[in-house]
């Protein structure tokens, strides 16, 4: 089964904890033991997973995020000028799998799940596929 989902992006770069989303996809669609994918159709966000207890660490990962790939770079050539909000969705990578087990998504106790925008605002979207097994 797949699931679309759209969300707003408020900043050019942020992290939005999309964890209760999917936890909620999770419950909605009575899926017991299996496995949630969720992929990000863009080529200037992606998903992570991370710590969700302290709002810091989103900090400090975008903050490094734009030290290693600088906005602006006299050696960039994309036309777009976006360049840095390609790397950093490379990054991150374009999907996460969570394994479901008795209903719940099997994450750490200080992880959660993270749409990374890199190149806001932006209207987005995700989609989750879930998996019985």
């Amino acid at each position: 089964m797949l699931i679309h989902r759209t969300l707003r992006t408020s900043k050019r770069d942020e992290m939005i904890d999309i964890t209760r989303e999917i936890a909620s996809i999770v419950k909605q669609e009575q899926l017991a033991d299996g496995l949630a994918v969720i992929y990000c159709p863009h080529t200037t966000a992606g998903l992570t997973i991370q710590e969700n207890a302290d709002p810091d660490v989103k900090h400090d990962v975008l903050m490094r995020l734009d030290e290693v790939y600088p906005w602006e770079h006299p050696k960039y050539r994309h036309a777009e000028g976006n360049t840095a909000s390609h790397l950093k969705a490379m990054t991150a990578g374009s999907s996460q799998t969570v394994i479901v087990s008795g209903g719940k998504l099997l994450l750490g106790r200080w992880q959660g799940i993270y749409f990374c925008e890199f190149d806001g605002p932006r209207n987005r979207e995700y989609a989750v596929k879930l998996m019985k097994g």
